[in-house]
């Protein structure tokens, strides 16, 4: 926006959204007119610069009061700095009358995090799956003693020490050139949902704002479909089992939606759960809404609800999972055979122990409407097992078993691993993918095609010389 456009719209006393260069610009010219006004008239001043740039008052008149005004300052050495606001970003040598050199300049500050630290920070946001600062504050704080145990990461005292303190605003701050080169475009899933039978009425529902517990054991379930946006045919589905209260999560690969395999999938992953599960939330699929799984949670003593029609909401803590797990370690790919089968199941095992030790992850504590606007508060980020840790419910054996695992386990290790079963995965779709395009039918070349259009005369009378022959 021009000069003259920015002042005439000052002049008419409207508000409008001015990037910082206009602001500054309508700084530089109002200031002028409002040092030299009376009392009365910098009051009206004043009325038109808040409405032009939407400041605050008190802000707005002390930039017009001290708008180039000059703060002298001697430093250690008896240099003569002097700070001119809002003109004070270039550095320059000015002589005065009494050959006197003096600098004008920016207040400088001494650079705290290091490339020691960013290369450090770097290798433990890609050990994390590249989590947000928030939580990798904690993961940090999580991994660094257990790999400096291990000997699996090499940094000197100070490096630790500044990792160990070092803010979650910090960390994006210095993250954000990487970030922009793991920048994805988002894709959303296809829904593999199936109403179920009228034996759904006999199953209570259960929203999100009915979950309250404060003890671990109850959990949702939902089904993940890796169709790779093809329907059709049978393909493989992940089970994904999430805790509410600690949010430790169980997944398991299977071929695909029936009854069998899910109902068989589900006990082993209850065999699975350090704690006993009392109570199994899901969908209104037809793989969850059986018989089978409804008289085995009346005969084992587990409470089964299913969230409303369409309400994703309701499922909110394994949809939450459904990516940050699922999606994140296999992708949006179509996997649909028995190799592919094994190979995910192994993902899976080695990644539940990442997952559950070592990734933290946060939890809504509150939320209040404020008209239009939404606050939401939330708790520190905390692993699975740290949660498990701190429950009163679960029992000591538990916990000592838990603290012995947690011990051997070392998260470099578990990440190699995850990459290479994540590189044989994708390894046997390019082959599965290969092969299939060799089975098709071979395209014709464009010579064998017989060409129906009409002939030309020339062509008509060569052709009737050649068959003459």
């Amino acid at each position: 926006m021009k000069k003259k456009e920015i002042l005439e719209v000052f002049e008419r006393g409207e508000y409008m959204s001015l990037s910082l260069k206009e602001r500054r610009a309508v700084v530089r010219e109002v200031s002028k007119r409002y040092k030299k006004a009376s009392k009365k008239e910098k009051g009206k001043i004043l009325d038109e610069f808040v409405k032009l740039t939407g400041y605050n008052r008190c802000y707005a008149s002390y930039l017009l009061r001290m708008y180039e005004k000059k703060v002298v300052k001697y430093g250690k050495d008896g240099v003569r700095n002097v700070f001119i606001a809002d003109n004070g970003y270039k550095e320059r040598k000015v002589k005065v009358k009494k050959k006197k050199e003096f600098v004008i300049r920016k207040r400088n500050r001494k650079r705290i995090y290091g490339e020691d630290v960013l290369n450090a920070l770097i290798y433990l946001w890609e050990l994390s799956d590249f989590i947000c600062g928030k939580r990798l504050v904690y993961y940090i704080r999580e991994v660094l003693p257990h790999l400096k145990k291990m000997g699996s990461l090499h940094i000197s005292k100070e490096t630790e020490e500044k990792l160990l303190k070092i803010s979650a605003a910090s960390i994006d701050r210095l993250l954000k050139k990487e970030k922009e080169k793991y920048r994805l475009i988002k894709r959303r899933g296809l829904s593999h949902t199936k109403p179920g039978t009228l034996l759904k009425h006999s199953i209570p529902i259960r929203t999100f704002s009915d979950w309250n517990e404060k003890i671990p054991g109850f959990v949702e379930v939902d089904l993940v479909g890796h169709d790779g946006g093809i329907l059709k045919g049978d393909f493989l589905y992940s089970l994904d089992v999430t805790d509410v209260h600690t949010g430790w999560t169980e997944t398991k690969a299977i071929r695909n939606k029936a009854q069998v395999w899910v109902f068989n999938a589900l006990k082993e992953i209850r065999k699975r759960f350090p704690f006993e599960i009392k109570g199994i939330d899901s969908d209104n699929g037809s793989e969850f809404i059986n018989a089978h799984l409804l008289n085995y949670c009346e005969r084992e003593h587990i409470t089964f609800t299913r969230s409303r029609p369409y309400r994703k909401n309701d499922n909110c803590f394994i949809e939450q999972k459904n990516y940050s797990v699922v999606r994140r370690a296999v992708g949006y790919l179509r996997y649909d055979t028995e190799k592919e089968l094994k190979v995910m199941n192994e993902l899976y095992n080695v990644l539940r122990l990442y997952t559950n030790f070592f990734l933290p992850s946060m939890k809504l504590m509150e939320k209040t409407r404020i008209g239009s606007k939404v606050i939401k508060k939330y708790d520190k980020p905390k692993t699975p097992y740290r949660r498990v840790m701190e429950s009163d419910k679960v029992p000591d054996k538990v916990k000592e078993k838990l603290t012995e695992e947690y011990g051997k386990l070392n998260p470099v290790e578990l990440k190699i691993k995850i990459n290479k079963l994540q590189k044989k995965l994708y390894n046997l779709y390019e082959r599965k993918q290969k092969e299939r395009k060799q089975k098709e039918i071979p395209k014709h070349s464009l010579s064998n095609i017989p060409n129906n259009s009409p002939m030309n005369h020339n062509d008509f009378v060569y052709n009737l010389g050649e068959a003459t022959k």
